[in-house]
């Protein structure tokens, strides 16, 4: 049987409003949202935020939760608390990833706990204890948000990026928001992290971020290029060497390994790691040691790992040129940059960012963007993403003669978008990158035909309910219209 409880009024809720008419204007009633808490005590965060939210709050015993019954509950925001221990919440996330639900879900984990993998990969979001009150009215106020693009939530969500040191990560696209939001949570843990994501969609920026806000910011952050070192001279680099370990080692010297210290170790393009490597790298990840070459001792290392790659490593899996014992020590934690053209509606406001950015690096007045210019871009598949992006408008930046980037300063730009060449592509590809295109367009349509409800849509789509919803799912396609 739940428990209801009601809390007070707050703005950050963005709560519904019911229009009535009545003399001398319109009366606004406000309709509190329903959060349904799922634990197996009764949590403090409901009493937290009695002051600050304004939310109407059920109670589920994890022992009593019937989960197919979850799809008929009438809930705004459902609040998985598997903190402390919970043996249920692991059988809840793995329920939830291959039947995904319409409802909001934020998990609440301990820190010390295996189930972020897990979580991540079924909830929209979560968070790890201790808990900052602040942070987590943030949370509960974004995911019961009607409108992300609504000012509020926008100013909100900008204003909070900033302070936590998120600038250079700019867009607003749902999919890209998501990663951002998850950076902060990532950053608080020492697991290592696995950046996904094609070349150019800021993978290392991300892989800065996470280490700008750990305890570690204060200690340096090495990023090394993995397909840059020849493989004979990658074990030096990497783990250093003793005085005499070959022939011009005339003195000890210290590898990547050891200049990081404390600090971050960030390994871009890991997927071209010579396969006679990934072994030794594997043991840095078991034991925090490693020995450099020559030496008869081990040394300790408390390094954080954040790899990045631009290939699909199940690919590399299956031809036996990647260890699956690495693969699982990299990949606790895993980040994925979508490419630029899954966000276009994000190529404007990277364009007017990086203009202003080189206006203010070169100490002139605000150039601006002329309307075709910003058609074009968006027209565009950029296949070197964020980074090409960025080369184009500095090119035109500095050839552009007055205050405005006129379409004439970006004619280098090919005339045909990456996706419609298909020679460019095997079959296996373009077949894949055309249905992934048509089922997240045709998805989207039949919820804006349904005013956002999920089951009129699949019922339209001839779809089953649980299918629809694993794509929308997959697609980061929220149901509100």
């Amino acid at each position: 049987m739940s428990q209801r409880t009601f809390f007070a009024l707050d703005e950050l809720c963005a709560p519904n409003f019911a229009l009535c008419g009545m003399r001398g204007g319109i009366k606004r009633s406000v309709m509190p949202r329903l959060v349904l808490f799922i634990e197996s005590v009764s949590s403090p965060l409901r009493e937290e935020c009695a002051g600050a939210l304004n939310f109407v709050s059920e109670h589920i015993q994890w022992s009593s939760l019937v989960l197919e019954r979850l799809r008929e509950h009438r809930a705004d925001l459902v609040v998985a608390v598997a903190a402390p221990r919970c043996s249920y919440a692991a059988n809840f996330f793995r329920w939830l990833v291959n039947n995904p639900i319409s409802t909001p879900t934020l998990a609440v984990l301990p820190a010390d706990n295996g189930l972020i993998h897990l979580a991540a990969q079924a909830v929209d979001d979560f968070i790890v204890e201790p808990i900052h009150p602040g942070e987590w009215r943030h949370r509960v106020a974004r995911l019961l948000a009607n409108d992300p693009r609504d000012n509020n939530v926008a100013a909100t969500q900008e204003r909070r990026t900033r302070e936590l040191g998120l600038a250079e990560l700019v867009g607003n696209h749902p999919a890209f928001l998501r990663t951002v939001e998850q950076i902060p949570l990532v950053a608080r843990n020492n697991s290592p992290v696995l950046i996904t994501g094609e070349t150019g969609t800021g993978k290392e920026l991300c892989a800065r971020a996470i280490h700008r806000l750990s305890v570690r910011r204060d200690s340096p952050f090495i990023p090394v290029d993995c397909s840059a070192f020849p493989e004979h001279l990658f074990e030096t680099e990497m783990f250093g060497h003793a005085r005499g370990a070959f022939t011009d080692a005339h003195r000890d010297q210290m590898g990547l390994v050891a200049l990081a210290g404390s600090g971050t170790l960030f390994l871009d393009e890991v997927d071209a790691l010579p396969i006679a490597f990934q072994s030794k790298l594997l043991r840095l990840l078991q034991e925090h040691t490693y020995r450099p070459i020559g030496s008869e001792r081990f040394m300790k290392t408390e390094v954080k790992i954040i790899s990045a790659c631009n290939q699909d490593l199940n690919d590399l899996l299956r031809e036996r040129r990647f260890r699956l014992d690495l693969f699982f020590r990299l990949n606790v934690l895993q980040l994925h940059l979508v490419p630029l053209r899954e966000r276009r509606s994000d190529i404007s406001i990277l364009a007017r960012y990086f203009v202003s950015e080189l206006s203010a690096e070169s100490g002139t007045p605000a150039k601006t963007l002329a309307p075709a210019v910003v058609r074009k871009l968006r027209e565009y598949d950029w296949p070197g993403n964020v980074r090409e992006l960025y080369n184009v408008i500095q090119r035109a930046f500095i050839f552009s003669q007055g205050r405005q980037i006129q379409l004439g300063d970006i004619c280098d730009l090919p005339v045909l978008n990456a996706s419609s060449n298909p020679s460019s592509d095997n079959f296996r590809d373009a077949r894949a990158r055309a249905l992934e295109a048509f089922e997240r367009a045709y998805i989207e349509e039949k919820l804006r035909e349904t005013g956002g409800n999920i089951t009129r849509a699949s019922r339209l789509a001839k779809k089953d309910r649980r299918a629809f919803g694993r794509l929308m799912k997959r697609y980061n396609i929220r149901p509100n219209p």
